[in-house]
C-alpha cells in the first residue's frame, strides 16, 4: 500500500478568483463573429501550490497574483499582450507561465463559457 502522503506531494494549495475586463478578437479558421473587436468581464482563477511554504509562510501572495493578472490584462486589447491568438485557453496558459507555484487557471469569458488550463 503506497502511504497517501507519498502520492500527494502538494500539501498547500491557494486559490484566487480575479474579475477583469479587457478586449480582445479572435483570428479563426472559420467565420465567427468573435473575429471582430469585443469585450468581456472575464473571471479568472488562478491555483498555486507547494510541498513547502516560503519564508513569508505563504504558497504565493495572493497580491503578487493579482498583480500579474490585472497588470497584464485589465482594461487592455489582449491582442496587444499576447503573441498568440488572445483565446480563453492561451490566456489560461499564459497565466499559468507566469504566476510562482501555478498549476491550473481557469478563464471564464461569459457565462457557461470557461477554458482551464493545467499542468500535469
Amino acid at each position: 500500500m503506497v502511504n497517501d502522503q507519498m502520492v500527494n506531494e502538494f500539501m498547500y494549495y491557494v486559490q484566487k478568483t480575479i474579475e477583469i475586463s479587457a478586449a480582445h478578437n479572435l483570428s479563426l479558421s472559420y467565420e465567427s463573429k468573435c473575429e471582430n473587436l469585443h469585450g468581456h468581464n472575464w473571471i479568472i482563477v488562478v491555483y498555486c501550490r507547494a510541498k513547502e511554504l516560503n519564508r513569508d509562510g505563504m504558497v504565493t501572495d495572493f497580491t503578487h497574483i493579482k498583480r500579474v493578472v490585472k497588470d497584464t490584462f485589465d482594461h487592455k486589447y489582449i491582442n496587444e499582450v499576447l503573441d498568440v491568438n488572445p483565446s480563453a485557453e492561451n490566456i489560461a496558459r499564459w497565466i499559468c507561465d507566469h504566476v510562482e507555484n501555478c498549476y491550473k487557471v481557469s478563464v471564464q469569458e461569459s457565462e457557461g463559457n470557461v477554458a482551464i488550463y493545467e499542468r500535469d
